[in-house]
């Protein structure tokens, strides 16, 4: 089968981080990923099943690592090689010895979750995070009968979405509704870390809150608190012109560019700046910010406008930086992070608390704000590596979301 293979390879790594420094996306040209031939990954145990990727996307944590910037706090949680790819609508294939060789039709499509916690991996009693449905809190993501990996598209044993086959735990399948294109179905699992994200950001009803990032992540984030909060005014903080036209649309009171949040933050909430041109800060603030980017700089713009013991969500993907955190402590600010998904609370019509599995809000938003429409372009398995630079540069190219394409590719067929 055709695979984009990322392998333990440090001078490559090296190579990457030096070209993706110079063209976000370039590390793939020169890094460790290539496209290869290889075996289809035997089942790991009798219950699994066989997934042929349809489309599959390219997030964040993808560039990352393809261009080698990817902290190295995941080292102990990822096994090589590993394909990537765990954004996934995919074709079940049937069940049998032949299932390998079988040509789907396209009637049985699923969107593949992709936490490997304590079910897929066999371990039992399962630990307290499963057992409660949390499943991104799982405590052993590097043991049980899986190579380590926090997810498929980052385990040795499972392959990933950027290949013509892999394979799934019944309990990360999900059934895709006839009606849903392949197109919404691929927005399902990023659209899931969205939902997660804005409840974890604990938005009273009423609440100023910033949406700091507009790409994927941030705008599926904007359509989350506007499905599932109360949330009072929503101000967006989005660079580009298509991310200002989605975020107007997916429900941002405000979109303002980086450098007038500030300002924004200010009209909204009637506070005052403090400050003498190099460092300002607000003296209130947003109730809550939502940073979607994770890099320094927005994490610093974050702690600048949030009021004091108000709430900063990390659901963008940090890595190393450095930030005054002063104003954490003076202001006691809290500081959280938002990672994968599992089982949310959230309040219905009624005012009552249920639990319900975060793929199912997931797949509710996607349908009822069309969101296949963020799907602006797609590559095949072949040009990943114009796949990777259009991805990394999406915003100023007028486009959200990149994914491969695999519904022409084969097993052993074109490049």
């Amino acid at each position: 089968m055709k695979a984009l293979v990322f392998h333990r390879n440090v001078p490559k790594y090296a190579a990457a981080m030096v070209a993706g420094s110079l063209l976000p996306g370039s590390g793939a040209k020169v890094g460790p990923l290539r496209l290869e031939d290889v075996d289809i990954p035997d089942l790991p145990g009798p219950d699994w099943r066989y997934v042929k990727p349809r489309l599959t996307g390219i997030c964040g944590s993808d560039l990352s690592t393809i261009d080698g910037t990817s902290s190295r706090y995941f080292d102990p949680i990822v096994s090589f090689p590993f394909t990537p790819g765990h954004e996934i609508v995919a074709d079940l294939v049937d069940a049998g010895a032949e299932s390998k060789k079988a040509e789907p039709d396209g009637t049985n499509r699923v969107v593949i979750e992709p936490v490997l916690g304590c079910v897929t991996r066999n371990i039992s009693p399962v630990c307290g995070a499963c057992a409660a449905g949390d499943l991104g809190n799982c405590e052993h993501i590097a043991f049980g009968d899986l190579q380590p990996g926090l997810q498929c598209g980052f385990c040795a044993d499972t392959g990933g979405g950027w290949s013509t086959m892999m394979v799934a735990h019944p309990s990360q399948i999900h059934d895709v509704p006839a009606t849903m294109s392949d197109e919404a179905a691929v927005m399902v699992e990023p659209a899931a870390c969205a939902v997660h994200g804005a409840l974890a950001a604990g938005i009273c009803a009423g609440d100023t809150v910033v949406v700091l990032g507009s790409g994927t992540l941030g705008l599926l984030t904007m359509a989350a608190v506007r499905r599932y909060t109360r949330a009072g005014t929503v101000i967006a903080v989005a660079k580009h012109p298509v991310q200002r036209h989605f975020a107007s649309d997916l429900g941002a009171d405000v979109v303002v560019e980086p450098g007038e949040l500030p300002r924004a933050v200010r009209r909204v909430t009637g506070t005052m700046a403090l400050g003498d041109g190099t460092i300002t800060r607000l003296t209130g603030g947003a109730d809550v910010v939502i940073d979607c980017v994770g890099s320094e700089a927005s994490l610093a713009d974050s702690l600048a406008v949030v009021k004091p013991r108000g709430r900063i969500t990390m659901v963008g993907m940090p890595g190393r930086v450095e930030v005054d955190l002063t104003g954490l402590w003076q202001r006691e600010i809290n500081l959280v992070g938002a990672y994968a998904y599992g089982t949310e609370t959230v309040t219905d019509d009624r005012g009552e608390a249920e639990r319900r599995r975060t793929f199912d809000l997931a797949f509710e938003l996607v349908q009822a704000n069309d969101l296949g429409r963020l799907v602006s372009a797609t590559y095949p398995l072949g040009r990943y590596s114009d796949a990777m630079i259009h991805a990394a540069a999406a915003g100023g190219r007028g486009s959200v979301k990149i994914a491969f394409d695999l519904r022409g590719e084969k097993e052993r067929g074109r490049l």
